[in-house]
């Protein structure tokens, strides 16, 4: 890929942060639009450039690329508040859209919430039955994308990620179940699983997400799962976080949220087939780089 002018909404969040050092690594230019509901001033890098903005409101960006990440990421959340949830997931989708016109959108759609329950790995032609307002919001984030290409002949692509975790996920939030693990292990706080822990999910490495947004560029089809392809209970999450913090602690157990389905798992060989990504990062050496910097960044 040449260099580019990237525009990364959410560009102070956890996968945003991310995506913006590998971008400023590449050589790109690089303009975060966050107005830090979520993200924080600790993951901007100093090299890109900073725009505050809320994208419920419309604005005006100059890009060659707009990797839309900004959410309401909580499903939590979106069951509480769906108006919410709609006006950032929808509406700030079409302003993102009506940004930059001639900018090709990349979009962080949503797999794990999309898809409802999965009998096995599910692929794109899955039927896309979301059981939340989060889930719902990413589908018309999905078809308003599908709509622009079809009618102004863009090439904006939306990649449907599985459960991400790693560096700077923040604990806070519903999703964030890695991160709350291992945060609370390493505080020595007790863990709580919401049902009876066979739940399972498809967890997939940020560096690994980062490397799918990347190969998405410049290229069209889609959409595309991005995944490993596997899933882990969150009972045998909760043994691996504890195994690479070196806790003996057991989870205590409540009752299952509403939203919530029982398993998430994305068959990923359509984005094998035609953009050569494919995860490299295994689930314990995942773990085990998050507790390296967890550690790292509380020492700090």
């Amino acid at each position: 890929m040449a260099f580019m002018r990237a525009v990364v909404t959410g560009g102070a969040g956890f996968i945003g942060s991310n995506l913006v050092d590998a971008l400023l690594a590449r050589g790109d230019t690089v303009t975060i639009v966050d107005n830090f509901a979520s993200g924080k001033r600790e993951n901007l890098n100093a090299q890109a450039t900073l725009r505050e903005h809320d994208i419920r409101e419309p604005f005006a960006a100059e890009a060659d690329v707009v990797f839309h990440l900004a959410a309401q990421a909580d499903v939590q959340t979106s069951m509480n508040r769906p108006d919410y949830d709609a006006a950032v997931n929808v509406v700030g989708t079409v302003n993102v859209l009506a940004a930059a016109p001639q900018a090709q959108v990349i979009f962080a759609s949503s797999g794990g919430a999309g898809y409802g329950e999965c009998p096995g790995p599910a692929a794109e032609d899955f039927p896309f039955l979301p059981l939340s307002p989060y889930g719902i919001a990413k589908k018309c984030g999905e078809e308003y994308l599908a709509g622009w290409n079809r009618i102004h002949g863009t090439s904006h692509v939306a990649l449907r990620f599985g459960n991400v975790y790693g560096p700077r996920q923040d604990a806070g939030l519903e999703g964030g179940v890695v991160a709350i693990f291992l945060e609370r292990m390493a505080r020595g706080e007790a863990t709580t699983i919401y049902g009876d822990g066979s739940q399972s999910r498809d967890f997939v490495y940020v560096d690994d997400v980062v490397s799918s947004l990347l190969a998405a560029v410049s290229r069209g089809g889609g959409p595309y799962n991005v995944g490993t392809g596997r899933d882990t209970t969150v009972s045998e999450l909760h043994a691996a976080c504890a195994r690479v913090a070196g806790s003996d602690a057991a989870p205590s157990y409540e009752a299952a949220r509403l939203g919530d389905v029982q398993r998430s798992v994305l068959d990923a060989s359509l984005i094998e087939r035609e953009l050569g990504w494919r995860p490299q990062v295994s689930l314990d050496d995942g773990l085990a780089r998050t507790w390296a910097w967890m550690k790292e960044a509380q020492a700090s």
